[in-house]
């Protein structure tokens, strides 16, 4: 004895709306109330609906694919939670909005960077990409994605792109500063912060966000001495060795992402230091490795897996019509807090310079 697969006029019955606003809802279109999304998507996983990919890519003409397209280092670890948060939110979207999600790390650094994310498109004919950074700041390969006629998200732009394209993240340059700031407020005024890669705007705006604080509190820019990591662990330990070293030791380090913080909190560790008593140390992102390490990490809360989730809305949005065609872009903002715990707190009055 079979079951038989629920309808979308099932979801409609159950859901209390009419066919077209499950449509509507499922399809990212305009004009419907959270309320009624809400009660729509409740009633998808209550019947356990699926979308039929493939006989709603005949009917509307299109792939029903979407392209994630994820930066990689292939001669570094990855980044413990980044991407894979992008992509669950992405992937839970997509299987409420009926898409499919095709997930691509792609070498930032590869000469054929570019050819690897177009060859993509186009043999899959995705009609949608998410661009992560630093590929969401790279203008000439959204022009020729556009040329293909596929629609671009892109995951935390600088202010040039947010002009450029949708677009979806925390205001980075804000996360920084509140950081920044809540260290000041605990008495600290010697500062290294730990950058990412180059190229990578949205780091960068976390620094203009410290230093902007810096500036507020009447403290000297050169409070900041700046080194330049790559988002790993392991780069988090090196800068954080070579900044202890230097002839005034920060009384604070402020890092671009909590995979460095905790590989700063394992060398702090390992010179015998008190942390937050000798060094308060601070990430950003609030991943689940902020919680892990101990004292757990002060940090910055993006939210990353409705990130992802936002940004497949906004394709099936542009993809169903629901939205202009172009030139009407928005940069959605995401809410980030700063999250206080036990890595930062009041500085000692001196920082004894510890020996590895």
């Amino acid at each position: 004895m079979t079951t038989k697969r629920p309808t979308i006029d099932d979801v409609a019955r159950l859901s209390g709306v009419a066919r077209a606003t499950v449509s509507r809802v499922l399809n990212g279109g305009p004009n419907v109330s959270e309320k009624v999304r809400t009660a729509v998507l409740a009633a998808v996983k209550t019947l356990n609906y699926r979308v039929n990919p493939q006989a709603r890519s005949l009917a509307g003409g299109g792939s029903g694919l979407l392209a994630l397209i994820l930066a990689s280092d292939l001669e570094a670890e990855p980044n413990s939670f980044y991407t894979s948060a992008l992509e669950l939110g992405a992937l839970r979207e997509c299987l409420a909005a009926g898409y499919q999600l095709l997930t691509r790390p792609v070498p930032q650094q590869s000469a054929d960077r570019h050819r690897q994310v177009l060859d993509l498109i186009e043999t899959q004919r995705c009609q949608g990409v998410i661009l992560t950074p630093p590929f969401a700041d790279d203008h000439e390969l959204i022009e020729r994605i556009r040329a293909l006629d596929c629609h671009v998200v892109a995951i935390s732009p600088g202010p040039d792109t947010q002009a450029l394209v949708d677009s979806v993240g925390v205001d980075d340059e804000a996360g920084g500063h509140d950081i920044a700031a809540h260290l000041i407020s605990l008495g600290h005024r010697r500062f290294g912060f730990i950058a990412g890669i180059a190229g990578h705007l949205s780091a960068e705006r976390r620094l203009l966000g410290v230093r902007r604080a810096m500036t507020e509190h009447d403290l000297d820019p050169d409070a900041v001495v700046v080194e330049r990591g790559d988002f790993t662990f392991r780069s988090g330990g090196l800068i954080a060795a070579t900044l202890l070293d230097g002839p005034l030791p920060p009384t604070a380090l402020i890092c671009a992402n909590d995979d460095m913080a905790a590989g700063a909190l394992s060398v702090a560790h390992a010179r015998r230091l008190d942390v937050p008593g000798d060094l308060s140390i601070t990430g950003f992102d609030d991943t689940p490795v902020s919680e892990i390490v101990w004292p757990p990490l002060a940090t910055v809360h993006q939210p990353l897996k409705v990130m992802g989730a936002d940004a497949v809305r906004i394709l099936a949005r542009r993809l169903s019509g629901g939205a202009g065609q172009g030139g009407d872009w928005r940069f959605h903002v995401a809410e980030h807090r700063v999250v206080p715990r036990a890595s930062a707190d009041r500085p000692r009055v001196h920082l004894a310079t510890a020996t590895a």
